[in-house]
């Protein structure tokens, strides 16, 4: 019989949740603590590189039921601090499943813990804000200290912690895009290379080895934490704008309205779920999204676009189009992975809009 790990979770302002330590085991884990709603894809989203530095509330009861597959990585491995779950499945059934998460989360050193009121600590943080928090076997006052010293992710750097170490190929379609790796996940890669061949590219790429790869487009990927800390993708973005044809999501999408002078700001608790109702501008029509961020663009902050979606449950601005220069982005994930298809139709605009640029490709 497996012996149960008693532990507890600690929030920066002194809040506490006991529970069940699951996963790799530790003394004590720390990270900004952030919610995500889905009901499935729980895999999909430990492995979201854009979660480093950031211990992940899953709001749905009960995870781990399907077990895990390799093909659902979305990554090479997890970046995000450790998980929090009111129940964790001790039997998993599906014609898939590869293993069961808590073995998972024990080869891959990510720590969890279980048993916690995750409907308590979600309305904690939706009401005080994502904040820092620790988690682990030791002392109260040990997780107190550790929470406490934990500096979140406002001002970190954490892109050079997830960008590939090396510039590597997709082939795929008949266009030739360049991806800057900011976090990029595997279903993005997947999209891009049915309109393109991508050339998956790190963070501090200069815009001069962008054009030496002679791209018909540059994407900008999602990724983790303060887009003010990826000033030198934003410094060759600015050398790139008007050259080729640009698309941004998440991150990528805060990035590129920093190029053209825009504002961010961190956001009380973020968004961070598979089913946040944006509205398309430009035909009214209501998509379903799947969206991780805890940043995102002053509305009005960005000149010369045309602000095209928006948030219908707190008015933040989702996407924007240039008005002079062929660039485009979008707050959320039109990949997916986990969420719906809604938006999908991004990358065939991507590609309608390398076509109007350069022509058809050969």
């Amino acid at each position: 019989m497996t012996q149960i790990r008693e532990g507890a979770l600690v929030l920066a302002d002194g809040t506490a949740f006991e529970g069940e330590l699951i996963g790799a085991e530790v003394d004590v884990t720390s990270g900004e603590v952030v919610f995500n709603t889905v009901l499935s894809g729980y895999q999909e989203v430990i492995t979201d590189p854009s979660y480093a530095g950031q211990i992940i509330n899953f709001t749905y009861p009960h995870i781990g039921n399907y077990g895990v597959t390799a093909a659902d990585d979305e990554a090479e491995r997890p970046f995000c601090r450790g998980v929090v779950v009111r129940e964790l499945s001790r039997r998993r059934s599906n014609w898939r499943s590869e293993g069961d998460l808590d073995t998972y989360l024990r080869s891959e050193g990510i720590p969890g813990i279980a048993g916690v009121d995750t409907r308590r600590l979600t309305r904690h943080v939706r009401e005080n804000g994502a904040m820092p928090a620790a988690f682990g076997s030791t002392s109260f006052e040990q997780l107190t200290k550790a929470a406490s010293s934990e500096p979140g992710t406002t001002g970190v750097d954490l892109v050079s912690a997830v960008t590939t170490s090396k510039a590597y190929e997709v082939q795929g379609g008949h266009f030739r895009v360049v991806a800057y790796d900011l976090g990029i996940k595997k279903s993005i890669v997947e999209q891009l290379s049915e309109i393109a061949t991508v050339f998956v590219v790190p963070a501090h790429t200069t815009s001069d080895e962008v054009l030496a790869l002679e791209p018909d487009g540059v994407f900008l990927s999602n990724g983790p934490g303060d887009p003010m800390m990826a000033g030198q993708v934003v410094t060759a973005l600015g050398a790139l704008l008007g050259k080729v044809p640009v698309f941004g999501i998440c991150l990528g999408h805060q990035i590129l309205s920093l190029a053209l002078g825009g504002k961010s700001y961190k956001m009380k608790f973020g968004h961070h779920g598979g089913n946040v109702p944006v509205r398309n501008l430009d035909n009214g029509r209501i998509e379903i999204t799947s969206q991780n961020h805890n940043f995102a663009i002053e509305s009005g902050s960005v000149p010369g676009v045309t602000e095209t979606h928006v948030c219908l449950n707190d008015g933040a601005l989702e996407g924007l189009r240039c008005n002079d220069i062929p660039a485009f982005s979008v707050q959320y994930h039109p990949e997916a992975s986990p969420g719906p298809h809604d938006s999908r139709y991004l990358f065939q605009q991507f590609a309608d809009l390398m076509t109007s640029f350069h022509g058809s490709p050969k």
